[in-house]
């Protein structure tokens, strides 16, 4: 195996997360650039119509076979396709493949409810907007008043108009709006390392275990919360772009403890997506059955490293 400049400790669990081959083609994936991503913003533009308009500026793309809004940009740099009107005008959102995946399992429909409980920037909020068709209501917070700033900025900028921000600790909103929401999307703040870059000591150089406790207490807290805020019979999304057990699988186990009948997890399906499953045990730690039906991207010279999970309410706790 060869030597790669990333925290020792992080790639000593990496080497018991995935096999060995999976362990050398991540570590690949963490020394390339990937391409630039992005889909069309269905409420200005249909996909179609987008293709045609990037073919006339001698921009190339090529589709995506499991989302049929998203692209990637072939033959020009992304500062390229910043520069055309079409993405000064939010007719194009640039985002990540991984990151479009959450809202696809989620599946907002027109005039449901739904909550993006830490929302900004507002990639995946916009996507949503744009599935609902502008219709319902999608309730976005994030406690950043900062990142709030970025996340008005960008439903502006591509015309949603159902969305209402909120700036609130997600972890207490549970207490403001319970079983409000047909669905709720908990894209929680994690220790990223599906996005590891060789290159970007930044995209490293914070990560710890330490860090990664921290963060799984918020995480834990966050979905309870959003669950909490979910109709019965409502579905919860939650995701993450890490590899890391704790924050993946073991908030699944724990929430599955915690709200024992109130909650089943459902399968994902995605076709075309090259999925793992879900780990059913970490280190001395043996999960519930149930988290074989949830999903791993392994970082790829496309993808970033992510993990949902798709939970179901059954019905409110006792």
């Amino acid at each position: 195996m060869h030597k790669i400049n990333l925290p020792e400790k992080f790639l000593e669990r990496l080497v018991q997360i995935v096999s060995k081959e999976q362990y050398e083609n991540i570590l690949k994936a963490f020394s390339q650039k990937r391409p630039s991503t992005f889909r069309a913003n269905t409420l200005k533009i249909s996909a179609q119509e987008l293709e045609k308009k990037l073919v006339s500026l001698g921009i190339e793309t090529e589709k995506i076979s499991w989302y049929k809004d998203a692209f990637i940009l072939k033959n020009v740099p992304q500062k390229v396709l910043m520069e055309t009107d079409l993405y000064k005008e939010g007719y194009v959102y640039i985002q990540s493949l991984s990151s479009m995946i959450p809202p696809l399992i989620l599946g907002p429909q027109p005039n449901e409810k739904v909550l993006d409980i830490t929302a900004a920037p507002g990639s995946k909020t916009t996507q949503m907007a744009a599935i609902m068709e502008n219709t319902g209501e999608i309730l976005a917070n994030d406690k950043s008043h900062v990142r709030n700033y970025k996340l008005k900025a960008n439903l502006q900028l591509q015309g949603v108009t159902n969305t209402h921000v909120t700036q609130f600790p997600g972890q207490m909103l549970w207490k403001k709006l319970p079983e409000y929401f047909d669905k709720a999307l908990v894209d929680v703040p994690c220790s990223m390392e599906g996005r590891f870059f060789v290159d970007d000591p930044k995209t490293y150089e914070d990560w710890s275990t330490k860090k990664i406790e921290y963060l799984v207490d918020q995480q834990k807290y966050l979905l309870r919360s959003a669950i909490t805020c979910t109709k019965p019979g409502g579905i919860i999304v939650y995701s993450t772009c890490t590899l890391s057990p704790e924050e993946n699988e073991g908030v699944i186990d724990w929430i599955l403890k915690k709200e024992k009948e109130t909650i089943e997890i459902e399968e994902i399906s995605l076709p075309g997506l090259p999925i793992e499953k879900g780990l059913l045990q970490w280190k001395k730690k043996i999960y519930d059955s149930q988290i074989a039906k949830i999903i791993r991207i392994l970082p790829s010279s496309l993808m970033e490293g992510f993990f949902v999970a798709k939970i179901r309410k059954v019905k409110s706790p006792a």
